[in-house]
């Protein structure tokens, strides 16, 4: 069902992963996703998965639920890769109609797919492991120089995690409403896919609607409880990047070292 899917909850814990500071884990990542789309060969992406599988196994959240945040995601990895098995050229393999499936393709098609799956696992990675108010604070830290140009970094950072821990409330949102739907009668998954985007309206427009509610509801608790933005505003806990973090890019840094060294190899 829709509230399985994972994208977008914190798994409390008391990891090194969760220990670490947010500032480093959100660097961190953007340097993984870069090299995941920078080094593109076999051995590369050896490490890469090993080091996505290692990771989480250190943080203690169950393999099972850092999988479902492929869930949604799936059709979208499955469509990349059938579209790169046939319309990139090579030696073909398997001919249909008018479509050739070809060696290159699946070698193009497997790679890319697996880049999408590392991206959603190690960017669902750090959601589980950090919580939403540190993000925010890690967010609004690393943009803060971006504030003598004018940009509101703390009201940007806490719309970006207001929007990402949204998520999972929508989801399970969804999921209520298509219950009541069927309830009623309604069938979302069989016949053709116009009479399915034709059922889907009864869901839409309720979880729109709900959606500005929660929203409202949300601005109302913030004002009621004095938010008026980053002004003049204090932490009770100041984020300080400490020996572990330090170990964790040094670690981070043989790693690149290592892609390096095998991509320089051929």
């Amino acid at each position: 069902m829709l509230n399985n899917i994972a994208i977008g909850q914190y798994f409390p814990g008391n990891s090194i992963l969760h220990r670490l500071d947010p500032r480093v884990k959100l660097v961190l990542l953007l340097v993984y996703l870069a090299e995941v789309f920078v080094f593109s060969n076999a051995r590369s992406y050896m490490i890469l998965g090993a080091t996505a599988g290692l990771l989480i196994w250190i943080s203690g959240v169950p393999f099972r639920m850092v999988l479902r945040s492929l869930k949604p995601l799936w059709w979208i990895i499955l469509f990349t890769f059938i579209i790169h098995l046939f319309s990139h050229p090579g030696t073909p393999l398997w001919t249909i109609g008018m479509f050739t499936m070809t060696w290159e393709g699946v070698n193009q098609g497997v790679f890319i797919s697996l880049r999408l799956i590392l991206l959603i696992l190690m960017s669902s990675l750090l959601t589980f492991t950090t919580s939403p108010l540190r993000l925010t604070d890690a967010l609004e830290s690393l943009l803060n120089p971006l504030k003598r140009f004018g940009l509101p970094a703390h009201e940007l950072a806490m719309m970006m995690t207001i929007a990402l821990r949204f998520i999972p409330t929508l989801i399970e949102e969804t999921d209520k409403i298509m219950k009541a739907q069927e309830s009623r009668g309604a069938d979302f998954s069989t016949g053709s896919v116009l009479s399915r985007l034709r059922n889907m309206v009864p869901v839409l427009v309720p979880l729109f609607l709900s959606a500005f509610r929660r929203a409202d509801e949300l601005a109302m608790a913030m004002e009621a409880r004095g938010y008026r933005g980053g002004i003049g505003r204090t932490r009770m806990k100041v984020l300080q990047i400490g020996s572990v973090d330090y170990l964790a890019v040094f670690l981070f840094l043989l790693m690149t070292a290592a892609l390096c060294m095998i991509s320089w190899a051929g």
